[in-house]
């Protein structure tokens, strides 16, 4: 297991002596691992994930929340205040070891938690992620192909550092057969897919 702390995130340490145990056994499991993270320091305004095994560990900017505010707004002018759409929320999705908290992601309107309180990746139909330096090659790699896999039909990465956007649709095993890139500033036309929705841009600020 992997702690990698991105953007200057204030070092912690973890006791790892029942995880060591655990990857010996092949017993090492999200629940385990997220209940190792309750107990530690974590400064508030950090995002903390578990992607293929490592947790990822970068703190949120303005710019970062600026954006994630505005695609959450855009889907509740479209689909109303009962919109079922969440930030920084734990989704399990495929693959060995992946908790993801994508920074929006909307569900189906009749997705439901299950016993543990867990929400259904099946049932994501929109995700967004917003760039932080340390953690692109996630978004980009294996967070994208995770989502393909899962079947998640559309897939959006604001990058406030270059001011463009990449969305992804069409998935096809573990990729996306479909890649458009717009500059902030433009509209994204998602009208044809399950969003049926136009996404502006012109008011994404730059980090």
């Amino acid at each position: 297991m992997t702690v990698v702390e991105t953007d200057r995130v204030v070092e912690t340490e973890i006791d790892t002596d029942r995880i060591d145990m655990a990857e010996e056994s092949s017993e090492l499991t999200l629940d385990m691992l997220f209940g190792a993270l309750e107990k530690m320091p974590v400064p508030e305004g950090v995002k903390v994930e578990i992607v293929e095994g490592n947790i990822f560990m970068s703190p949120q900017r303005r710019a970062h929340w600026e954006i994630i505010r505005r695609i959450v707004r855009a889907l509740e002018d479209k689909f109303g205040m009962d919109v079922v759409v969440m930030s920084d929320v734990r989704i399990d999705f495929p693959g060995r070891l992946n908790g993801f908290c994508p920074d929006v992601a909307k569900l189906a309107d009749d997705a439901t938690q299950d016993a543990d309180g867990r929400w259904d990746p099946e049932d994501v139909e929109f995700i967004a992620e917003v760039i932080s330096k340390g953690t692109a090659a996630n978004d980009y790699g294996a967070k994208k192909a995770t989502y393909a896999t899962a079947g998640v039909p559309v897939y959006l990465v604001a990058d406030p550092y270059t001011g463009r956007c990449r969305v992804y649709t069409d998935p096809k095993g573990d990729d996306y057969a479909t890649e458009l890139t717009v500059t902030f500033g433009s509209e994204i036309d998602l009208s044809t897919t399950t969003l049926g929705l136009i996404l502006k841009t012109d008011k994404f600020p730059r980090d």
